[in-house]
C-alpha cells in the first residue's frame, strides 16, 4: 500500500474522530444524554478512546517508521501525550475503570494544546521556538482535503480521547456497566444493615 493511501486513509479516520468528539458533545449536551444513544455511549466511550489511542499511535509510527517522515520536536512532545494513552485507556476499557478520566484527561488535553500549537507554526507562521534547523515543525509532510497534516490529525484524535473520557467518567458509570443492579442491591444491603 502506497504511502499516500495509508496517509488519506489516516486523515480520514483523524475527521471520523473529529465528528465523533462533536456528535458526542451533542448527545451529552442534548435531550439524548438518558436515551439509548446516550446510553450506549457512555458504555461504549472507553472502549472507543482506547481505539482512538490506539490507532493514533500505530499511525504515529507508520509515518515516522514506514514513511520515513522524522517528527520534529513538537511532533515528539505530541507523542509523549499519546503512547501512554495506548496503553492506559486499553487497561482501562478492560477493566471498565471510568478513574481514568483523572489521568487521561490532562494527557489529551495537553496533547491538544501541544497539537493546536503545531498547527499555528504550520499554517499561521507562529515561530517554532522548540523546534529545529533542520527539521523544522513547518514541514508539512501530509496535507490532504487542503487542511488535514498530521498536527491536525492528533488534534483529531487528542479531542476525541479528551471528550469520550469525560463521558465514560461523567458520574454515570454506575448505570451503565453491567453490574449496577449488584451493585446497587448490595448498597441497599448495607443501608439497612447500619440501622
Amino acid at each position: 500500500m502506497s504511502t499516500r493511501a495509508v496517509t488519506t486513509f489516516l486523515s480520514l479516520l483523524a475527521l471520523v474522530a473529529g465528528a465523533g468528539a462533536l456528535l458526542t458533545i451533542a448527545v451529552v449536551l442534548g435531550r439524548w444524554r438518558d436515551g439509548p444513544l446516550g446510553v450506549t455511549l457512555r458504555r461504549s466511550a472507553l472502549g472507543l478512546a482506547a481505539t482512538v489511542a490506539v490507532v493514533a499511535t500505530a499511525g504515529s509510527l507508520y509515518l515516522s517508521e514506514g514513511a520515513h517522515f522524522p517528527p520534529c520536536r513538537l511532533c515528539w512532545y505530541q507523542r509523549i501525550a499519546m503512547y501512554p494513552l495506548a496503553v492506559v485507556l486499553v487497561v482501562a476499557a478492560l477493566r471498565r475503570d471510568d478513574s481514568v478520566r483523572w489521568y487521561a484527561i490532562p494527557l489529551a488535553v495537553g496533547g491538544l494544546a501541544i497539537s493546536l500549537w503545531h498547527l499555528g507554526v504550520e499554517h499561521l507562521d507562529l515561530g517554532g521556538g522548540a523546534c529545529e534547523i533542520a527539521n523544522p515543525c513547518s514541514i508539512r509532510w501530509v496535507e490532504h482535503f487542503g487542511f488535514v497534516t498530521i498536527p491536525f490529525m492528533a488534534a483529531c484524535g487528542f479531542a476525541a480521547i479528551a471528550v469520550l473520557t469525560f463521558v465514560a467518567g461523567d458520574g454515570t458509570a454506575a448505570e451503565v456497566t453491567d453490574d449496577a443492579p449488584a451493585r446497587a442491591g448490595k448498597a441497599r444491603e448495607m443501608e439497612r444493615s447500619r440501622s
